[in-house]
């Protein structure tokens, strides 16, 4: 008999997955506005500085520091800046009545805010000496012209769409979205809406991984439920592998009579079989139908989430022309004991608590979808660990993983 092959280190799988995965070919040139979530495939450089002219960061006035010595100065107004003008050489004992965002006269050398000021008359009196440069911005202070603004990878969330924008640039060069086949597997599985008979179960995960695709801006085909046949999980295999970059199922990888995506991509591609020293998680299938590359999810929903969320958005991203692939890390407090931890690494579903510390999901189970809803990310906690209250714990927000 023979031996029983060790588990699949999370780092080793991670590199596999990360070894494999190809770029798409492909660069679409869109509208700001419908850039957003895409990833950049030219960088950005700004022909321009930002902001372009010195200009005032206050409603107030506009004066010379050798007219303002000491508080109570009067200087004549001799003229008024909203934003969108530009004024004349600010004249010695004159002040320019300026607004938030207006341009800074010639001669100007601060702002002085208007709550600081006195009208008298066609005067101002200035109750405040200001210092060199007091609230004024200076030209390219945000933004050097030539400078690069956004580089290649960069996923476009809406501040980086209103950096585009800010340098002038109408349109943008994006790789081409990722095209992802989604197949669910199981004569059990009943659709939301449907009836549910004796012994079926609704698919969650089939409308979870439809919205964590869709999300990571992948063009989704939901091929709907495969019958539990061995010619229909080829044939279904086989076309969904001829129009995608990737083909995704759930579940049916192991080697019960009735699994038959695991003999079916053997036999219209490639197939290996993984057990990673994770939990929730554990199976992962990874290879090829015809042109396509090809991942099989664990079938217990939350096992299905996590793994997707450590393993295959990195993976995603990378196809996707994604510089940045690692999600953010939190060094956090445990609020909670772990006495009992397993020999795999685990992903335990936590959340702030008020105090500031991580509470921890009573029931760990991968079956359990409800942890997922309750908690804010995952504890990521080394195999064998014991978690006391006061511990020191690694954490992933869902805020940084979901996006």
């Amino acid at each position: 008999m023979s031996a029983k092959k060790p588990l699949l280190p999370f780092e080793e799988a991670l590199d596999k997955l990360l070894a494999a995965a190809r770029r798409v070919k492909g660069v679409d040139r869109l509208p700001l506005w419908e850039a957003v979530g895409r990833v950049l495939a030219e960088p950005v450089v700004s022909a321009i500085d930002v902001p372009p002219l010195d200009n005032s960061a206050m409603d107030g006035y506009a004066v010379r520091l050798a007219d303002v010595t000491a508080p109570g100065a009067r200087l004549a107004i001799a003229q008024r800046i909203p934003a969108g003008n530009v004024g004349h050489t600010l004249a010695p004992g004159t002040a320019a009545r300026i607004f938030t965002g207006a341009p800074v006269p010639p001669g100007a050398d601060a702002v002085v805010m208007q709550e600081l000021c006195e009208h008298a008359g066609e005067d101002v009196m200035i109750n405040h000496v200001p210092k060199p440069g007091e609230h004024i911005r200076r030209a390219a202070e945000d933004i050097a012209a030539g400078a690069e603004v956004l580089a290649v990878g960069t996923r476009l969330r809406p501040q980086a769409i209103g950096m585009a924008a800010s340098v002038g640039a109408a349109q943008l060069a994006v790789y081409r979205r990722l095209s992802v086949g989604l197949l669910s597997t199981g004569s059990e599985l009943v659709q939301p809406g449907e009836p549910l008979p004796p012994g079926a179960i609704y698919n969650s995960n089939r409308a979870m991984l439809v919205a964590l695709l869709e999300g990571l801006g992948c063009q989704v085909e939901d091929l709907g439920n495969v019958p539990d046949t061995l010619a229909d999980t080829r044939k279904a295999l086989r076309k969904a592998g001829a129009l995608h970059d990737l083909v995704i199922t759930t579940g049916g990888v192991s080697v019960g009579e009735e699994d038959h995506v695991k003999p079916a991509v053997e036999a219209e591609g490639e197939l290996g079989l993984w057990n990673i020293a994770i939990k929730p998680g554990k199976p992962l299938a990874f290879g090829k139908v015809g042109n396509a590359d090809f991942i099989g999810l664990p079938g217990n929903p939350v096992a299905a989430f996590a793994t997707f969320l450590m393993l295959v958005r990195p993976f995603i991203l990378k196809c996707q022309g994604a510089s940045a692939l690692a999600p953010r890390r939190l060094t956090l407090t445990a609020g909670f004991e772990w006495t009992k931890p397993g020999p795999r690494r685990e992903f335990l579903r936590a959340r702030y608590g008020a105090d500031g510390c991580l509470e921890l999901f009573p029931n760990q189970s991968s079956a359990v979808l409800t942890s997922t809803l309750w908690g804010d990310g995952l504890v990521d906690n080394p195999a064998g660990q014991v978690i006391r209250a006061g511990d020191a714990v690694s954490f992933l927000p869902f805020a940084d993983l979901l996006e």
